[in-house]
């Protein structure tokens, strides 16, 4: 049992040189940037929280699961130990359960399934019945979870195709952008790690790192968005970029121009 803990048990292996800047970090460069983790989702809980507050207190979960993804990511690279691989994807894999159960619109729920509540506990019972499985072929789970991706894209293409909104269709713009970067990042490094290391460059891991939290900040802030027109229109909700909206790039959050739930009631 203790094996599963033990440095470089894990048959994933990433591109950077193990053991370059320290005798006790296999991967320096990956595990520094899954602190990036760190710095984004307390910014994120804090700039969602009007949203969350009349929504759904829930939505905080997923930036807080995105917490317990840095640092499980940080273990991982740290030891690439088979146990730190583990919590890394299987933390990855309940930041997307959360995220279906929250989110996914009412409208594409399956004939049979007519409460939110009900949907969520069914994505619960797949969740751990996926869970279980990840540990059947450890090696192939990252390309299964990356799958998921390609569901999202498509989920986004679909709402995106009522909305008229220019802002969200910049921020859905950007955050495929991001998310294709990121993933082409991930499997430049996998894939072509001979000539990356020829141009001693095997950094590309690390930059996913940092990518992808960019890409699930602008994806979720606009999924969360269109939820909010969707079950919240009383609150006209809208989108603006932290710390200044006038800036190209920034974090988007969303704002509530309209009544609270509280003064709907009054």
């Amino acid at each position: 049992m203790a094996d599963v803990f033990s440095y470089e048990s894990s048959e994933v292996d990433w591109c950077e040189d193990n053991y370059r800047h320290s005798q006790h970090v296999v991967e320096y460069f990956n595990t520094m940037s899954s602190f990036f983790f760190f710095v984004v989702s307390p910014i994120m809980l804090y700039l969602l929280h009007p949203y969350a507050r009349e929504r759904n207190l829930a939505v905080h979960l997923v930036w807080v699961m995105m917490i317990f993804v840095g640092v499980f990511s940080a273990y991982f690279h740290m030891t690439l130990s088979f146990m730190g691989q583990m919590l890394d994807e299987l933390s990855i894999l309940w930041v997307l359960a959360v995220g279906y159960a929250i989110w996914f619109p009412r409208r594409h729920f399956p004939s049979f399934i007519k409460e939110r509540s009900t949907f969520a506990w069914l994505v619960l019972m797949i969740t751990v019945v996926t869970t279980v499985s990840l540990f059947v072929k450890p090696v192939a789970n990252a390309y299964a979870l990356n799958c998921f991706g390609l569901h999202l894209l498509y989920s986004l293409g679909v709402e995106m195709k009522r909305c008229t909104d220019q802002k969200a269709v910049r921020l859905a713009k950007l955050s495929v952008a991001l998310w294709v970067l990121a993933i082409s990042c991930w499997i430049s490094d996998r894939f072509a790690c001979s000539f990356w290391q020829s141009l001693n460059f095997c950094y590309l891991h690390g930059i996913w790192h940092i990518v992808i939290v960019m890409a699930v900040a602008y994806g979720t802030t606009l999924i969360a968005y269109l939820d909010a027109n969707y079950e919240i229109p009383y609150s006209l909700p809208g989108l603006q970029y932290w710390p200044c909206d006038k800036w190209a790039l920034g974090l988007p959050h969303i704002v509530l121009k309209g009544t609270t739930k509280m003064n709907k009631r009054c």
